[in-house]
C-alpha cells in the first residue's frame, strides 16, 4: 500500500464504546420512564379501589342509618325527654358526622326540581303546573363526590 491510499476505516474502539453507552443510557431512560408510568398507574388503581370500598361499606350502612333516622322520627310524646332516645338521638348523629368525613352527602330532594340522576320517582301526584317537583322524599339518597351511592325515591309532583 502506498500513502495515498488510505486503508478502510476501522471503528476505533472508543467510538463503539461511546455508541454502547448511548445505548445503555437510552434504555435507562426507557425504563425509568415506564416504571414511573406503572407507578402512575397503579397508583390511581389503589385510589380507585379504596374509593370503590368505601362506598361498599357505605351502601351496606345505610340501611342501619334510615333505621335510626325513622326511629327517631316515631319517638313517642312521653319518651321526648327520655335519657335513653336522646342516646339514640346521638347515635343518630355519629352515624351522619361519619359519613360526612368519609364524603357522604345526603341528595337534596323536597321542593327541588325532579332529576332522574339524582331522584327515582315512585309516584306521581296530581297537579296543574308544567314542572315535576319533588313534593315528599320517600326514601333519602345519598352520594359521594359525584358518584350517586344510592338514589332517592321520592314523590313528583305537577307545579308551575
Amino acid at each position: 500500500m502506498t500513502k495515498k491510499e488510505k486503508s478502510p476505516k476501522v471503528a476505533k474502539p472508543k467510538d463503539n464504546l461511546q455508541a454502547r453507552i448511548d445505548e445503555l443510557t437510552a434504555d435507562l431512560q426507557r425504563l425509568q420512564a415506564e416504571f414511573l408510568n406503572y407507578k402512575r398507574r397503579e397508583d390511581g388503581a389503589k385510589a380507585e379501589l379504596l374509593e370503590m370500598a368505601k362506598r361498599e361499606v357505605v351502601v351496606l350502612l345505610l340501611p342501619t342509618l334510615d333505621n335510626i333516622e325513622r326511629a327517631l322520627a316515631h319517638r313517642p310524646e312521653e319518651l321526648q325527654d327520655n335519657a335513653w332516645a336522646a342516646g339514640v338521638e346521638q347515635v343518630g348523629k355519629q352515624a351522619g358526622e361519619a359519613m360526612q368525613k368519609l364524603g357522604v352527602e345526603r341528595i337534596e330532594s323536597v321542593g327541588q326540581p325532579f332529576d332522574h340522576n339524582l331522584h327515582e320517582a315512585i309516584s306521581m301526584e296530581d297537579g296543574n303546573g308544567e314542572h315535576e317537583v319533588i313534593v315528599e322524599e320517600l326514601q333519602p339518597g345519598y352520594k359521594m363526590g359525584d358518584v350517586i351511592i344510592r338514589h332517592a325515591m321520592v314523590k313528583v309532583g305537577r307545579q308551575s
